[in-house]
């Protein structure tokens, strides 16, 4: 058996899961980084020996652990991952000496998720995928022929930041008109109060009211229920979102793009209307074409996906 670690920002899970990525029993505990990394590692272990016991795992073949930031593979560091602090902090080792030479393999956690996703979500069956997780930002990984794309410098698969607007709006990177500044969950609830604002006669206006805050969907619900400003902010979202996409398909041509996140609840309908998008716009072949998928394992894909890290070794 295996264990994956999800490692956030916030919190911690620890769990395994069958071969059929089921997951057994998990744990969580916040990760409080504060505390400096030897304190967070501490967590970790003893979050993964609460797993072996509740499981009754003498042993355990490796541990997988997903986390944010940039990661240096060979050497087992989390070179920089500014939500929790780390700059070149050797997690690996330091994790497999607290519990007792476990193997240990370090990924980033958006990579994580996408492997989970590749062999038992949204993905599986499929040779190669894109997965696309709608949130704050757009978070992605990239697995070509079954393996994860990790590029020259271990950072590949950033595809929230490729540009799609010169001189557009303002990323958190740094840099000007992100695909993610445009397509994220915050970007979407952005478009939502500029049109509130352009617009204070619409439904959103009430639907936020009701809800008491702007959502990702409430310009959606606005929409469905026949609102015209509600309908111009998601048909542009839309199209934001379809020209990335489009653009992961020109560039890697995948067997599928599995696309999560709170945004993706919109469903089937969603789904549809983006493939219509991407498929008016893509590089045309004969060949067949990429389909697009919902992801399927929520918030335990980088879980999942974690443990399947040793696996891929």
């Amino acid at each position: 058996m295996t264990i994956g670690v999800d490692l956030g920002g916030t919190n911690i899970v620890v769990g395994c899961a069958d071969s059929g990525g089921h997951i057994l029993h998990k744990e969580k505990a916040r990760t409080q980084p504060e505390r400096g990394p030897k304190a967070v590692v501490e967590t970790i272990a003893d979050l993964c020996r609460r797993v072996m016991d509740a499981t009754g795992l003498s042993e355990i073949r490796g541990i997988g652990v997903g986390t944010p930031g940039s990661i240096d593979r060979e050497n087992g560091l989390v070179v920089h991952a500014y939500n929790l602090g780390f700059d070149h902090v050797p997690l690996r080792a330091m994790l497999s000496s607290a519990l007792g030479g476990v193997p240990v393999v370090l990924e980033n956690d958006a990579n994580a998720a996408a492997l989970g996703e590749a062999r038992h979500g949204g993905a599986k069956g499929y040779r190669s995928s894109v997965c696309v997780t709608l949130g704050t930002g757009i978070g992605g990984g990239v697995l070509l022929d079954g393996k994860l794309l990790t590029g020259c410098n271990g950072a590949a698969g950033e595809i929230g930041h490729q540009v799609i607007a010169i001189d557009g709006h303002p990323c958190t990177c740094g840099l000007r008109g992100c695909w993610e500044a445009y397509a994220s969950a915050t970007a979407l609830i952005r478009q939502t109060r500029e049109a509130m604002e352009r617009e204070p006669d619409s439904a959103m206006r009430a639907i936020a009211q009701a809800s008491g805050e702007v959502t990702g969907r409430t310009a959606f619900d606005a929409a469905r229920a026949g609102d015209a400003a509600g309908l111009a902010v998601t048909e542009r979202y839309m199209d934001y979102l379809a020209l990335g996409l489009t653009n992961l398909v020109n560039i890697l041509q995948p067997d599928a793009i599995c696309i999560g996140g709170g945004v993706a609840g919109e469903g089937k309908s969603f789904l549809e209307a983006l493939q219509a998008r991407v498929r008016r716009d893509m590089f045309k072949s004969n060949q067949g074409e990429t389909i697009l998928v919902l992801a399927q394992l929520g918030n335990d894909a980088g879980l999942i996906g974690a443990g399947e890290l040793i696996v891929a070794v």
